[in-house]
């Protein structure tokens, strides 16, 4: 994430206003997996909320952001199509509280951009395809990694040895992430051929 970025999140009459920093990370990573580029002047709003009027106090300001989550939007979008998206930094296992809060955050924007292109995201994986399961198996995972208590009760019901099995789902998400990105992609070529 871009320093200008970093420092407009952390201005105190905006970071009551905007997503945190690991809620836009995810929510910029679901936008840059969408099947369908989904223009950042139609989603750009939501980091504050959908409110119509930008929290900025200046023009200047509100192109910064623009312009940092486009750069965002960017990084995030090639890492997912050359397979070498990571967790961002912050982004981990806690041996406490299962994840780190920026985990949780991050699942939390991600699931929350996911909303927006869901219906792109069904049109290319329709219910009954097989391609529809890897689009349920990740936003699974996320959906764990928001809630890891629920998660773990649900593991330990399975009689699953939940911790190492929590785990391997944490491990597995770049790669999910990346694969479910690449189809997609795949589907919308050759939908489009």
């Amino acid at each position: 994430m871009s320093s200008s970025l970093q420092t407009l999140l952390a201005e105190p009459q905006l970071a009551q206003q905007l997503l945190s920093e690991a809620q836009t990370r995810g929510f910029v990573t679901a936008m840059a997996a969408a099947p369908y580029l989904i223009d950042p002047s139609e989603w750009l709003a939501f980091m504050w909320g959908g409110e119509e009027t930008s929290p900025f106090a200046s023009h200047e300001e509100l192109e910064a952001y623009a312009n940092a989550i486009v750069d965002l939007w960017n990084a995030s979008r090639e890492a997912l199509l050359t397979g070498t998206w990571q967790w961002p930094e912050g982004c981990a296992l806690d041996d406490k509280e299962l994840v780190t809060p920026d985990t949780r955050e991050f699942a939390e924007g991600l699931l929350q951009g996911w909303q927006l292109a869901r219906d792109d995201w069904e049109t290319v994986m329709p219910q009954e395809s097989e391609n529809n399961a890897l689009l349920g198996g990740v936003l699974l995972c996320f959906s764990l990694l928001y809630d890891p208590e629920s998660a773990m009760e649900a593991l330990a019901q399975e009689g699953a040895d939940n911790l190492a099995q929590f785990e391997e789902i944490f491990q597995s998400v770049p790669t999910m992430l990346c694969g479910l990105t690449l189809r997609a992609q795949d589907l919308v070529d050759n939908d489009a051929e």
